[in-house]
């Protein structure tokens, strides 16, 4: 099903996300994790391409075994930075010949020591949107900034890059985590003043360990932590069975909140996470 028609038929949508192995070998403990992941009732499930396409020959294996075995909706993530247009086509080719409807299109990270762009390849997720609604045959997604991207010069900036990828062709968009609500309302308002009038969705990660804290807070590209958030890290830290449900329990607020606001979608982060992003959906199945 391509997902534009799920935005369509119902509000709001409900989705997670997972990824696939580093290393092939780890490929089937990956399937029997998101095995246990499409248990949990969401309308699709999106798989990561990997940093530097260091996993791209896994994601769409993996959306094909997620949507033919499974009988889950698959989004499958296609970074463009490192590939050619041949090399895209190819990859479209493929994910069109294994049933995959759906693509988020996305630049992706610059690799360190590469050339940037490649002579025949792409500067912007905008030209490979662009590129997969000529080829056909896919709804297209794209990503998005709440609280602008890290290497955008400004907010206004991002917004008109943001602008420039929906009238490429992007079907609906999806947001890099964000933790504070009011961001996102704010994010929201500026789109339609834009007239960027596709469904957003709101893109949410439990923050359950220490270590993942701090790791996220860099990948989160800057994003903010409101008091309420920070409080709940300093009390919990050093506690981490209360940090765990604390982050789960946050996170279940802002679901509630934003779909109190009419949010179009929720995108849960899972971390390849059965336990926690069942918990989370189990608390908030009712408002889907």
């Amino acid at each position: 099903m391509y997902i534009n028609e799920i935005f369509t038929a119902k509000k709001p949508v409900l989705s997670l996300e997972v990824f696939p192995p580093k290393q092939a070998e780890n490929f089937q403990r990956v399937k029997d994790t998101v095995t246990r992941i499409s248990e949990i009732p969401v309308d699709y499930m999106s798989v990561t391409y990997g940093a530097g396409g260091s996993t791209s020959k896994l994601t769409p294996e993996l959306a094909q075994y997620m949507q033919s075995r499974l009988g889950v909706t698959a989004l499958a993530h296609l970074t463009c930075v490192s590939l050619t247009r041949d090399e895209v086509r190819n990859m479209l080719r493929d994910l069109r010949e294994r049933g995959i409807h759906n693509i988020l299109a996305l630049r992706g990270d610059i690799p360190v020591g590469t050339q940037f762009p490649l002579p025949d390849g792409y500067r912007y997720a905008s030209e490979l949107v662009e590129e997969i609604k000529r080829f056909g045959g896919f709804a297209v997604g794209g990503a998005c900034y709440p609280e602008c991207h890290p290497n955008s010069s400004s907010i206004e900036a991002d917004t008109d890059n943001l602008k420039r990828k929906v009238d490429a062709g992007a079907d609906f968009l999806v947001t890099q985590m964000f933790f504070d609500n009011n961001a996102f309302y704010y994010f929201r308002d500026k789109c339609v003043r834009k007239g960027i009038n596709v469904p957003i969705t709101a893109g949410l990660m439990p923050l359950t360990s220490a270590k993942q804290i701090e790791k996220m807070c860099v990948l989160s590209g800057g994003a903010s932590m409101p008091s309420s958030f920070t409080r709940i890290l300093s009390k919990y830290i050093d506690n981490p069975i209360a940090l765990r449900q604390a982050g789960i329990a946050y996170v279940i607020n802002q679901i509630m909140e934003l779909v109190s606001q009419d949010v179009d979608g929720i995108h849960i982060y899972t971390m390849n996470n059965p336990d926690t992003a069942n918990s989370i959906v189990s608390a908030v199945n009712g408002l889907f």
